[in-house]
């Protein structure tokens, strides 16, 4: 299954960008993980079909209503087998 890592810059942090992407995943059948980076952006992984994935990297341009997204990293990876989607500190 493919599995993708995700960097994203911007005005990504306190906005519930985290929270929107856990229901945006969840709301996909996408598996993985999200967490906030110390440099201000958010990082995540995340797992499904090749559709799915492309649905998910494009939300993630948009983002929750407050995000002001600046970049978007996608970078192939090994699968790891997730089950689920949760937010990581």
């Amino acid at each position: 299954m493919p599995h993708l890592n995700l960097h994203i810059t911007g005005k990504v942090q306190g906005v519930y960008y985290r929270e929107s992407m856990r229901q945006k995943a969840h709301e996909l059948g996408v598996n993985g993980f999200v967490r906030n980076q110390p440099d201000g952006s958010v990082y995540a992984e995340v797992e499904g079909e090749q559709e799915l994935l492309d649905n998910i990297v494009a939300w993630c341009y948009q983002g929750p209503d407050m995000a002001v997204v600046d970049t978007v990293a996608a970078t192939e990876a090994a699968e790891t087998g997730f089950e689920g989607f949760e937010i990581r500190r």
